[in-house]
């Protein structure tokens, strides 16, 4: 939200708000031109027009001081700005860690010395990062005021981390991040409307770092610029620390705030997952992993100097898997040393192998930056960016053959086409391949694009569908309700081990790894009639899981629950254990 935004004093206005308010109330749709035409009759200060954050400010003091009593949430869902953002039932509030050294030599890999690695300084998400110096509270204040200030409920949060590889971060800096994230989760109830967030509490001068890298001369690159700027201006790191019990209390608090964790999202490398840093993720509070595969073909990993092999992603895998961990993979077509038909077959790999078959899945087709390495593969021409129809093509077989069992999150990475040197530079890239896809009959198949979303949900049309397929670890049971014309409504993921994991906790149990209910994000003990978080379909769905649990022996039914989500869990049944929630199950 803009800065000025915060500025704004509604009782300043209240003729002329009052007046907009009651046209926008009355006028039986919104169509963008319409709109356009009410701001310009009810002008700011004679000239100017209202944002939709000041009208609804605007609304909430008139409610306030006039007692109009009238429903805010159905005036906020008239205005609600990119409402796609809260439709899977979530709000996401994305954060960054700071600039520091990496573990990889990725040659695909932009060096901006002002962003944690891969990330570039333009890029809309790292931008705000950097403006609070990517101070975790200042992020995710900021974040949920400007979700509350554009109409979006944020009962329900799930927070992703990302920046490089987290694991590499030293363990203090990650308790300390995920410890103030909580902190802002738990203030938030109580930030003044209208207040701007904080300031962050330290500030290391990123954005005026001037030295860059050269892809083409990658002399040094990024570590030694990262870690010779931040020796520079003196980095206070004792300031970055927080204890376990520190993260504990704000965890404990979380649980019944009014913005609550309902996923907490890490990032890392498949070479960066030993047994021991798994349980500590799940410590943090980790219910899901971001993990870049970007190959699974050991000598497409090594031509571009990934770091690690094929036999290593697998291994994080069934780590992660047997931990209960919701999986997000990253995957990149278009690396050096590939072609279309290299990647086709690739793709394969990641569902036809029970080692893989992530949740998610990222899609990014390699782009070349300046301040990569690739840089000089391309200027010698032993690397070249795919054609639009080359890439079109692969990626409706990408489409076409992902499961109903996955989420494609991304099928292109959002970078500025200013900063790509070449490749493409299409960002809605998903559309034109959806488009094709309908051209030619057929449709995508995977969560995203049959979740519910908007629609209204009638829970005597919905049918519940099962899916078994193996995973490294056992069988995986995919439950899910879907409409009559096979829209996604609610969906949960049992995880069977074939044998004792490692985490003595979980030895023996099944694993619930997910429940998801979309449909748009409603209150926390609110009900709005056909909205599909209200149907009690998740309920419905964890008693399916417990009832197949103890059809194949199980006499634990353990859960990988968030914070924000505990109390749910013991409602149902369960009860709190070290890392996870138990269920006792009758044989």
């Amino acid at each position: 939200m803009a800065t000025s935004d915060y500025a704004f004093e509604p009782e300043r206005y209240e003729r002329e708000l009052a007046a907009l308010i009651g046209e926008l109330e009355r006028s039986p749709e919104l169509a963008p031109r319409g709109y356009q035409r009410l701001l310009r009759r009810y002008p700011k200060d004679g000239s100017g027009l209202f944002s939709k954050s000041e009208i609804i400010r605007g609304f909430r003091h008139l409610n306030a001081t006039r007692g109009w009593q009238r429903d805010e949430g159905a005036f906020v869902e008239r205005l609600r700005m990119k409402p796609v953002r809260t439709a899977s039932g979530v709000a996401p509030v994305t954060l960054l860690t700071k600039p520091y050294p990496c573990p990889g030599r990725c040659i695909f890999c932009p060096s901006d010395v002002r962003m944690p690695k891969s990330y570039l300084s333009d890029e809309p998400g790292a931008q705000r990062a950097a403006q609070h110096a990517f101070d975790p509270y200042a992020q995710t204040l900021s974040r949920l005021l400007t979700y509350r200030n554009t109409g979006h409920r944020v009962d329900k949060v799930e927070l992703i981390v990302l920046g490089g590889t987290w694991s590499h971060y030293p363990e203090s800096y990650q308790r300390w991040f995920v410890t103030r994230a909580f902190d802002a989760l738990n203030d938030f109830a109580g930030w003044p409307e209208g207040d701007p967030p904080p300031a962050a509490e330290r500030a290391i001068a990123w954005d005026e770092l001037d030295e860059r890298v050269d892809g083409a001369r990658p002399r040094g690159g990024y570590n030694r610029v990262v870690r010779d700027h931040a020796r520079r201006v003196g980095e206070a790191e004792a300031a970055e620390r927080a204890g376990w019990r520190e993260l504990e209390r704000a965890q404990r608090v979380n649980e019944s705030a009014a913005a609550r964790c309902v996923g907490l999202v890490l990032e890392t490398r498949p070479d960066h997952l030993p047994a021991a840093e798994v349980v500590r993720l799940r410590r943090l509070g980790a219910t899901k992993v971001q993990i870049g595969y970007q190959s699974l073909d050991d000598a497409v990993l090594a031509a571009n100097r990934r770091g690690h092999d094929v036999a290593a992603t697998r291994r994080a895998m069934r780590r992660l898997r047997a931990a209960g961990f919701k999986i997000h993979a990253h995957w990149m077509p278009n690396l050096y040393g590939s072609d279309p038909e290299r990647d086709r077959q690739d793709f394969a790999r990641i569902f036809a192998d029970p080692d893989f078959r992530p949740d998610e899945l990222k899609l990014y087709p390699c782009s070349l930056l300046e301040s990569a390495e690739l840089m000089r593969y391309w200027r010698d021409g032993r690397w070249r960016p795919y054609g639009r129809d080359e890439l079109l093509e692969l990626l409706v077989d990408c489409l076409v053959r992902t499961p109903e069992y996955c989420r494609l999150t991304r099928v292109i990475r959002d970078i500025p086409g200013t900063d790509i040197v070449a490749g493409n530079r299409t960002t809605n890239f998903r559309q034109l391949v959806e488009a094709e896809l309908a051209r030619r009959g057929l449709a995508a198949r995977d969560i995203r694009a049959r979740e519910v979303r908007h629609r209204a949900v009638r829970a005597g049309q919905l049918e519940l569908r099962e899916l078994a397929y193996a995973t490294s670890v056992g069988e995986e049971r995919f439950l899910q309700y879907v409409t009559p014309d096979d829209r996604l409504a609610a969906f949960l993921r049992l995880s069977l081990p074939a044998r004792p994991v490692a985490i003595d906790e979980i030895a023996t149990s099944a694993m619930i790894r997910e429940v998801h209910v979309y449909g748009r994000l409603v209150g926390l003990g609110q009900r709005r009639d056909g909205r599909s978080q209200h149907l009690g379909l998740g309920t419905r769905l964890v008693e399916r899981a417990a009832e197949l649990a103890a059809a194949a022996g199980r006499r634990d039914l353990a859960v990988i629950s968030s914070v924000g989500t505990r109390g749910y869990y013991r409602q149902l049944g369960f009860t709190d254990g070290e890392l996870y929630q138990h269920r006792a199950l009758e044989a």
